[in-house]
């Protein structure tokens, strides 16, 4: 596989192109300990062919923001990697046409004996700008990258959130038409990563393209015009981000067990719940869309006659912050007395929970809320995806609506 830069050439109508990519790695199961094992091996070592990218191709479109997602070992890194020229293919070909610069590595290229300064013209020299060029740029990357005097101490004497800061600096300042990113940014702290997104929105008001490679579904959905979802290095999807993303979240979640929480149980036992099911329709579910109609419904047993028992659910985010926890009693639907088996409905229209992982608790007390027949913890867990609400952040919506005024807006 070549990497073709045609930069100089005639302007084709994309800026980078991926072409039946594919690249295989070795997994040794016997290396040879010795000369005498390895000629015992027929001078061998045993080994099978991973294929970490298999047939891989689109194209990037100038001033396009593309992300690509997907699991652990999907291959993401590896291929922005041969699309940086750092790897090489097994096949295919990656066709770049615009002035590239990357940030896969955390500090990639520094030398640990030199200070920050040295490293500022050695990096951007290394992505193709000229001494003087650096030089009227220097106080510009400084100032970006906040470093102040530690500009002039040795690199290996730097934070990790220094590495990550002059490493943007240098990539986002040698004026790259085409930026590939490898959630690099991840390091950084949270006033950081704000300033380098509003370079990111300067970089796509200038028509430049950036290839983002990411976990952060949130990031893929609200900047990006288009997404690929890498699966066991194939492309499994393509399309609008908040369709991938969707189906990329679905399926995740799906293939994810609840496994770590760990049901756990006390009260006196004189009323249980058996059974908790989530429906929607109707119909049993285990996942469902925000701004469903969700019925949870609790199984129980009354092994002896109980007078006016208070049932109450808890749901909570897998951080385990609690998210609502309603009751019978808060409700006014609390019974005289109950016997033998039974069941609770609890309907809860137009659901508001955003897209992520619950958790659901359950309890069974007095009247008065202090004596406990039953509490059931981790009784089950459940999915939530987009639904109604495209909001991103928080675990709930509280359907906004908005009206913008004024003399000067326009309706679009």
């Amino acid at each position: 596989m070549a990497l073709l830069d045609r930069s100089n050439g005639a302007s084709p109508d994309y800026a980078l192109r991926v072409s039946d990519v594919s690249k295989t790695f070795r997994i040794h199961h016997e290396r040879a300990s010795s000369l005498k094992a390895f000629i015992a091996a027929g001078g061998r070592n045993r080994y099978e062919e991973f294929w970490a990218l298999r047939d891989v191709s689109f194209d990037v479109q100038p001033g396009e923001a593309l992300g690509i997602i997907g699991h652990n070992g999907s291959g993401k890194s590896t291929l922005l990697k041969c699309m940086a020229g750092i790897l090489t293919p097994k096949s295919g070909s990656i066709e770049v046409t615009k002035r590239m610069a990357a940030l896969l590595e955390l500090g990639a290229g520094f030398h640990q004996e030199l200070s920050g300064r040295d490293n500022v013209f050695l990096n951007a020299a290394i992505l193709g700008m000229g001494r003087k060029e650096i030089a009227k740029r220097f106080d510009e990357i400084v100032d970006f990258a906040d470093l102040g005097q530690f500009i002039d101490n040795p690199v290996k004497t730097y934070s990790s959130g220094m590495y990550v800061r002059l490493a943007f600096a240098v990539a986002i300042n040698v004026d790259p038409e085409l930026l590939l990113i490898d959630e690099i940014l991840a390091v950084g702290d949270v006033t950081f990563q704000a300033k380098c997104m509003e370079k990111f929105v300067d970089f796509r008001q200038q028509g430049r393209t950036l290839v983002l490679v990411t976990h952060d579904a949130t990031t893929v959905r609200n900047f990006c015009d288009r997404a690929i979802w890498l699966d066991h290095g194939s492309v499994r999807m393509e399309g609008a981000p908040a369709d991938v993303v969707d189906s990329y979240t679905e399926t995740m979640l799906g293939a994810e067990t609840s496994a770590g929480a760990e049901v756990g149980r006390r009260g006196d036992g004189k009323l249980t719940v058996d059974t908790v099911e989530l429906l929607v329709g109707g119909v049993p579910v285990d996942r469902f869309h925000t701004g469903d109609d969700l019925t949870v419904r609790l199984h129980f047993t009354a092994h002896e006659p109980v007078d006016k028992p208070v049932f109450a659910i808890e749901i909570a985010s897998l951080g385990g912050a609690t998210v609502t926890a309603p009751s019978s009693r808060q409700a006014d639907s609390t019974p005289a007395r109950v016997s033998g088996s039974g069941r609770v409905d609890i309907l809860i229209e137009d659901v508001p929970l955003l897209a992520q992982r619950y958790v659901l608790h359950t309890e069974v007390t007095g009247f008065g809320r202090q004596h406990v027949y039953d509490h059931l913890q981790n009784a089950r867990t459940f999915d939530v995806v987009t639904g109604t609400s495209r909001e991103t952040s928080g675990v709930v919506t509280l359907h906004p609506k908005w009206t913008i005024t004024g003399d000067g807006v326009e309706t679009a």
